[in-house]
Order: C-alpha cells, then structure tokens, then sequence
C-alpha cells in the first residue's frame, strides 16, 4: 500500500520543493497538504491534482494532530523550526501511531541555531573557527544551549523521537544558507542570499557586516530536496536504522560554505557586469545599520553558521550536485534585477 504523506508549507521555498521531488518520484502516494490560503490550495492543486487540500494554520493544533495521526509521513516545512505549537500537534499527532505503524516526521530546522555564540558575544563579521560535525558531533548538536535560536522547537522534535522511538521516527533536517530558485507552485526566492543581491542593487553597493569575515554553510535547494526524497523513501521503506532517526536523527544539509563578505563582493562583481550598479563597490556596516537595512537578514550576514554534513551521505548516499553558489549569483543578481523592474 502506497504511504501517506502529511506536508506543511507546500506553498512556501523549502516545501514546494520538497513537495516537487518527493512528487515527482513517488506520485502514485497519498499526499495532503496544509495550506492557510485557499487561492494558493488551488495553485497547489493544479500542478498535482491528487493532493488533498488542508486548509488551515499553524495555530489550528487539533487540525495538524488529527492529520499528523493519519499520516505515514509528516513533512514539516513551514515556520517548521520557529512555530512551537505546530510541532506539539505534530508530536501528539504522530504519537498515537503504534510499534506496528511508527509515524515518520521529517522535521525541517535550521543552521541558525548555531550562531549563538556570535550573538552571546554580539559579535559580527568576525571568523569564528568552530565546526560543528552531524556524524562523531551529533551528540553535541542535540545539546546545544536553551538559549539557541531553533532550540524549542528542536527539543519538542527530539523528545518525540527519544521518548517515544518506537513509535515516531524523527529526524530534524537542518539547512543553512538555501540558494538556488525552487520548483514550488507558489514560492520559489530564498531570503538570505536573494535579500543581499536585492539590496547590492538598491544601494548600489554590497553591504559587508563589520570585517565581512563571517562564515556560513550553503545547501541549493534542489540537493535539499533530494535529501527530503532519501528520507521520504527510508521512511516508506520502513528503514530504522539508528543511525537516522531519534537521538542520532539530527542532518546537518550542506554543500560547502562562504564567508559573507566574499558573497556580497561576488553580488556586486556580478551586478556591475550586467551594467546593473556603476561599479563593483562595497559598503561596510554595524550591526545597528543592517538591522535598519534587511533586519535578522542582514545580521545574518555577519555571524557564523558552519558545520560538516556527513551523517546522510554516510547512512543514505546522499550526493549533492547541483550548481555551487558562486555559479548561481550571477544568475540570483539578475533575477533579483528583474523583479526590482517590476515593482
């Protein structure tokens, strides 16, 4: 029997994908999918008919639960790693599932999480050495502070997996800098990247936080897909190796990384090329002045984020190969250009 599966944020940038190439390998299973707006369910629905349309919120706890329990699969995408209550409804949902019938959540986080030290010390722009490693340090990743953005929601995810592992199989996903234009029916722009090429062209010069020497890791949409594919089939599979799920389900998703102030230089090299800004300037910021600029996305740019993602390729072979983020700016530049002409 083909399994069911339950995915929140459809319409967003990391669930239309994720959507698309779970979909586009397995359309013959159930899918239902949570959706806050009806004009966007339809949208939804026209690019894959045999979606079921949930309409409802984050907040709508009884919803979610209620979906979560009949689901084999929950794809938890939108405002996965912030949204406490949904991850709750989720949890409970999933937990009426039973040893013959585990409930699988692939729960999307983030690498934010691993900035706290930067935000501890208020310190921006600055290199930070520290690596953080998903295979012989995943302990360490399911430990990090209270404090730490993401760190809520992580706890609710990996206590549902812990506690209750015969039951729910979790594993929290964790991007860092997404780049790339996703395949979704409604969302297809990132934030971090897209927002820094956006305001290059804005200001006519690519903004730097303090020395510009920040590092984070970077993952093209379509690889993070893929890796929600290989997780989608060991669910169906019925795969419980232990090294994938619970106390061990914690997957770093990279592909390399960039110091931000070698990316914004990369933003303006590439717009003054096109002829789109007068030459390839660069201005340096506070934090005080980012935050004025794009908020947390600009203070983003100026901490670190790194971390090996070795854990997936190990236990589920998988391979990134789409283009680097040095291949795709030129192309993000002209994009965001593009949709600067048109408002």
């Amino acid at each position: 029997m083909a399994p069911s599966v339950f995915i929140t944020g459809a319409t967003g940038y990391i669930g239309g994908d994720a959507l698309y190439a779970v979909h586009s390998k397995h359309p013959d299973w159930s899918y239902a999918a949570l959706v806050r707006d009806k004009a966007k369910g339809e949208q939804v629905k026209a690019k894959y008919p045999n979606v079921r349309i949930v309409l409802g919120g984050l907040d709508d706890f009884d919803l979610i639960k209620e979906e979560a329990s009949k689901a084999d699969i929950v794809i938890h995408t939108a405002d996965a790693s912030d949204h406490e209550g949904a991850a709750k409804a989720i949890a409970e949902g999933l937990g009426s599932h039973s040893k013959e019938r585990p409930g699988y959540w692939l729960h999307t986080g983030g690498t934010g999480i691993l900035t706290f030290s930067d935000s501890d010390a208020e310190r921006y722009g600055e290199y930070d050495p520290k690596v953080y490693n998903d295979l012989e340090g995943q302990h360490e990743l399911t430990s990090l502070p209270d404090h730490a953005f993401h760190r809520n929601v992580d706890k609710v995810v990996l206590k549902a997996g812990t506690k209750h592992s015969d039951v729910v199989k979790s594993v929290i996903i964790c991007p860092p800098c997404i780049y790339g234009p996703g395949r979704g029916p409604v969302w297809q722009r990132s934030r971090q990247l897209p927002t820094l090429a956006q305001k290059t062209l804005e200001l006519k010069k690519a903004p730097i936080i303090g020395a510009g020497k920040a590092i984070w890791n970077n993952v093209h949409v379509h690889d993070l897909g893929d890796l929600f594919t290989l997780y989608a089939e060991a669910a169906a599979a019925h795969n419980h190796d232990a090294e994938l799920w619970g106390p061990k389900g914690y997957v770093l998703a990279e592909n390399g990384e960039h110091a931000w102030g070698d990316a914004a230089k990369a933003a303006a090299e590439a717009a003054a090329k096109a002829g789109y800004i007068p030459a390839p300037e660069t201005t340096n910021m506070s934090k005080e002045e980012a935050w004025e600029v794009a908020d947390f996305q600009a203070l983003s740019w100026g901490m670190n984020s790194r971390g090996k993602a070795f854990r997936a390729k190990k236990f589920l072979g998988w391979q990134p190969k789409a283009p680097s983020i040095w291949e795709e700016i030129p192309e993000l530049v002209k994009r965001e250009w593009e949709a600067l002409q048109q408002n």
